[in-house]
């Protein structure tokens, strides 16, 4: 049979995927939300509000047997939605939404832009991405308190978590809950979280579902952040990479106009090494990198907060940006008060009780270098030549 000839039978079966429940198949219902099959992989979406554990098993099963002479069982993919994840566990018959439901936004699977050159992010005048090369080095809380600094100096700054299999930014942020609303156009609305727009995979997900689609199958999500979401008057974008140097990274930083890269990296060697891999990626497709962050660069006491206690090592990241001549651009230290801000979903920087703490300063100092890096004569700490190389 040709292509085409496959894909009408592999729908012709998944048709016919009964609910154990009540016997209806899922196409009987409209719990069918998405099939998206090529010669590589097959991905099938569908509701399952009212469905148990046990049915959902049974179900899995079934899509795996139906589409056995096409696709090995490592090859499919099975993702579910709930409008009512509180249901799940009960025995609850689906009852479909009301005719003219208001818009949600809705995430397309599949490759993002292939050969297609790099695009600019409407609504942003300057996008700048986070990034580290180790998980575990505190990237995402220094890109949601760098945007909240940001804010602080009166700039209008929006969050990208691109992260997809560890998306931390609704936890953050409080808004767990959430979920993204679209435009007439079909824009994604991003949410705002204390007066800065944000978007992240896990507001389209269950936090406590693991999210195990294969790399190429994320790139049309991560094009859809980019591209489709309605960003409006940002002076900055600040984008949450996923860690690491792989597919997901090369194909967004090819794909998007990047102002500038800033690299996290905690002062222990095994982190710097694997930093200077990221710095190399993007010097390679041609970011210019704004400079590195030392971050949990050391611990200040609650009754102490002139001591300081260098628990990962002392000046790991000044000396690897002084080999690598980049700039350091701020050394963010540990408070207790930055742990339980960010486990509340309050970010620190934006409360200003902690104005004046040795944490708020250094998330100041970060802002204030990012804002000068854009103005090089304003840039009195700049390593010489640092712009000339970058920005020429």
């Amino acid at each position: 049979m040709s292509e085409a000839q496959n894909l009408e039978k592999i729908n012709q079966l998944l048709s016919l995927i009964v609910n154990p429940q009540n016997g209806k198949t899922l196409k009987e219902e409209g719990r069918i939300v998405e099939v998206k099959a090529d010669q590589n992989e097959l991905l099938f979406k569908y509701k399952r509000d009212g469905i148990s554990p046990d049915q959902k098993r049974k179900i899995e099963t079934m899509i795996i047997q139906a589409v056995a002479d096409f696709y090995p069982s490592e090859k499919v993919t099975v993702l579910t939605i709930s409008e009512n994840s509180s249901d799940i566990l009960a025995d609850k018959k689906f009852t479909p939404a009301p005719a003219n439901p208001a818009p949600t936004a809705q995430i397309k699977t599949g490759h993002g832009p292939v050969g297609a050159g790099k695009k600019r992010v409407l609504g942003a005048q300057k996008v700048i991405a986070v990034s580290s090369c180790k998980g575990g080095v505190g990237k995402s809380t220094v890109a949601v308190n760098l945007a909240f600094a940001l804010k602080n100096l009166g700039k209008k700054v929006g969050l990208l978590d691109a992260d997809i299999y560890g998306p931390s930014m609704p936890m953050l942020l409080n808004q767990r809950s959430a979920k993204p609303g679209a435009t007439p156009e079909k824009k994604i609305l991003p949410i705002d979280a204390y007066g800065i727009p944000f978007i992240s995979f896990g507001l389209f997900i269950n936090e406590k579902d693991p999210v195990i689609w294969r790399g190429p199958m994320l790139g049309g999500v991560l094009n859809q952040f980019l591209f489709d979401v309605a960003w409006e008057g940002l002076d900055y974008l600040i984008i949450d990479l996923p860690p690491g140097t792989g597919d997901m990274q090369l194909s967004m930083v090819q794909a998007t106009d990047i102002d500038g890269a800033i690299v996290v990296s905690t002062p222990q060697d095994v982190a710097i090494l694997d930093s200077k891999k990221g710095l190399n990626m993007f010097s390679q497709v041609k970011i210019p990198v704004l400079g590195m962050v030392e971050n949990m660069s050391y611990f200040v006491p609650e009754d102490a907060p002139t001591k300081k206690y260098f628990i990962f090592g002392e000046g790991g990241v000044k000396k690897a940006a002084q080999e690598l001549n980049v700039n350091l651009l701020s050394e963010i230290p540990l408070e207790m008060a930055l742990r339980e801000a960010s486990d509340k979903g309050q970010p620190y920087m934006n409360e200003k009780k902690y104005e004046g703490r040795p944490v708020w300063n250094a998330y100041m100092k970060l802002a204030k270098n990012i804002e000068q890096s854009f103005n090089p004569s304003e840039n009195v700490d700049a390593p010489k030549g640092f712009f000339k190389r970058f920005f020429s």
